[in-house]
């Protein structure tokens, strides 16, 4: 069981010990430590269709609305670091808004390829194209995108589904090996080797295209 008394947690040890103190004022710096990253992991991770209707920002609050609920419980048993016990709670409430809005049709995500059929609602290759080659302004930029992504969504589709999520966790969401490796049960060494391997297909493919390999 992870302990106060040390950093297993992953997070400093004077805001743990203010946070068990009962200064929910220490949840509130936790979180906003974490915040970016959780917004990637609902931006990775909501379906493109309701992406119109609902603030990837908007939605973080909201878990810290049920976070700051839940806080006790964490505290008393604490079994997983409190990033990912984060996003536990981003997790359900991505998979309570989808079941809501979807419905039967959640996994109707028309040639996109998820990346991994875990307990979460699962990034997408093409949300993790997008992501990867950025925004541009100009028409002539826009159509040269659209064509990047194509050709970035299929090299990530085709990667083993694991190695397109160890993609997502270490480069996206920016989680540690460590904390990738207990999202999904790997050890380090195996989702080293997957996040590296990945990368580097993805550097292939981007050499190929106009403006290089520079995203990665």
């Amino acid at each position: 069981m992870a302990t106060f008394g040390d950093n297993t947690l992953g997070e400093p040890n004077d805001l743990i010990k203010a946070l068990r103190g009962g200064d929910r004022q220490a949840l509130a710096t936790l979180f906003d430590q974490h915040r970016d990253r959780l917004r990637r992991m609902v931006e990775l991770r909501l379906d493109p269709r309701l992406r119109s209707r609902f603030n990837a920002s908007d939605l973080v609050q909201e878990v810290f609305l049920d976070v700051a609920r839940d806080l006790n419980a964490y505290l008393a048993d604490p079994k997983l670091p409190l990033l990912l016990w984060l996003r536990v709670h981003v997790g359900r409430r991505l998979t309570t808004l989808h079941r809501q809005h979807l419905g039967t049709r959640m996994r109707d995500a028309g040639l996109e390829i998820s990346l991994y059929q875990g307990a979460l609602p699962e990034a997408s290759s093409a949300a993790l194209a997008s992501m990867l080659l950025g925004r541009h302004a100009s028409p002539t930029q826009a159509a040269q995108r659209a064509e990047r992504i194509l050709r970035v969504q299929e090299a990530l589709n085709s990667l083993d589904p694991v190695d397109r999520e160890v993609l997502a966790l270490r480069h996206f969401e920016q989680l540690g090996r460590a904390e990738a490796a207990q999202v999904l049960g790997i050890t380090q060494e195996a989702g080293a080797k997957r996040y590296f391997r990945a990368l580097r297909r993805l550097k292939d493919v981007l050499a190929t295209l106009p403006g290089g390999g520079e995203d990665l």
